[in-house]
């Protein structure tokens, strides 16, 4: 059987990124297709060739990936793909558009409709520079979401990361999603049955993370929080925290495993589609305190592996704080949870069955 990898573009090393490493591991003589492709930027494919489209060839457009939009449907379609028998993509946008022939199987791995077409005003929130150019962006956007809503018809069947993400695909797109929650490498987390006196929260520091509702319920509590990450409103959180509040920014792999083992708890605020981090916090013994919503309810246990608080507000999460310093924790368990659950291996043995249950109804 012939395979193609493809992936929306290979310019950044992202979470999407990450489960297309994961792939392209899992299928060594497969092909791999992506629109633009920085081996500086991006997950290490060693020496493997990537063949990429036209838009490769446009000076800067690696490094401003995200000017090219109107640009990636006709790249991607003009893809020749009519040798391969399988085609796997990749996709929160674009890789889903490319052509099989007829009796080949495309299976989509989505981590999420195409989000700045369905939900622009949200995202461009993270992009301020692209806000006072929305009437414009507005007017193409509309005929990108009609290519959206065809070309989303071309996968025989998309893999979500979440519940959440599957439900979206269905209501958009018109398709069904088994989801199957995305695999950590749980051997680059330690475990320790011991905590140290501390919180911990990670996370790039912009809006929707609501990093700001986590450090106005721990500076009225005055417990010790640790906030790993940065980005555009570092600037602003620490003005906002007060002594018990400490930022260390980027941290090396060493000390991130250290950080998350030690932990009390780790603490999320966000509505995240799905979340890497509590499921890395669990691999490290380590239980969760996240708003309940999103990702989380595929991947936490109440009162196992973590607590829920309801409202992204501080009073809200000084509840969920009480109520988990009630709880004997079994640090054991929580690191069981996630490995048995979130490893590869475990991911990898149920997409091989839908996958094979696919492939035998073609």
């Amino acid at each position: 059987m012939k395979i193609a990898l493809v992936h929306d573009y290979l310019t950044q090393r992202g979470g999407a990124e990450r489960v297309f490493e994961l792939l392209c591991k899992r299928f060594p003589q497969a092909d791999v297709f992506t629109s633009l492709y920085d081996p500086e930027n991006t997950i290490d494919l060693g020496d493997r060739p990537v063949q990429t489209t036209a838009l490769q060839n446009i000076p800067g457009a690696a490094k401003y990936f995200r000017l090219m939009a109107p640009f990636y449907y006709p790249a991607f379609r003009a893809l020749d793909l009519q040798d391969y028998d399988l085609i796997i993509s990749s996709s929160t946008s674009f890789a889903k558009a490319v052509r099989k022939r007829p009796g080949a199987t495309h299976v989509c791995f989505c981590h999420n409709v195409t989000r700045f077409l369905w939900d622009t005003r949200t995202y461009l929130r993270e992009y301020s520079d692209f806000q006072k150019l929305y009437p414009f962006i507005e007017k193409i956007f509309q005929v990108m979401r009609q290519l959206d809503l065809k070309y989303a018809q071309e996968p025989d069947l998309y893999i979500a990361n979440s519940s959440i993400v599957a439900e979206r695909i269905r209501k958009i797109y018109g398709k069904r999603a088994i989801a199957i929650n995305y695999p950590i490498d749980v051997n680059r987390f330690g475990f320790s049955n011991r905590k140290d006196d501390f919180y911990l929260a990670s996370a790039r520091m912009i809006s929707y993370k609501r990093l700001d509702v986590i450090i106005e319920a721990f500076n009225w509590l005055g417990w010790p929080l640790l906030i790993m990450g940065d980005g555009p409103e570092r600037e602003r959180l620490q003005s906002q925290a007060l002594k018990n509040v400490r930022f260390v920014g980027h941290v090396s792999d060493a000390e991130r495993m250290e950080l998350m083992s030690k932990a009390r708890s780790v603490v999320v605020a966000a509505l995240e589609d799905y979340g890497l981090v509590p499921v890395e916090a669990n691999a490290s013994g380590t239980p969760v305190i996240a708003y309940g919503a999103g990702g989380v309810l595929d991947t936490q246990i109440p009162g196992q592996t973590g607590v829920f608080f309801q409202r992204q507000t501080p009073e809200s999460l000084q509840a969920a704080l009480f109520k988990a310093e009630q709880i004997s924790w079994n640090y054991h368990d929580i690191r069981e949870h996630a490995v048995s659950q979130f490893s590869e291996e475990a991911f990898f043995r149920k997409v091989e069955r839908v996958m094979d249950q696919v492939l035998q109804a073609a």
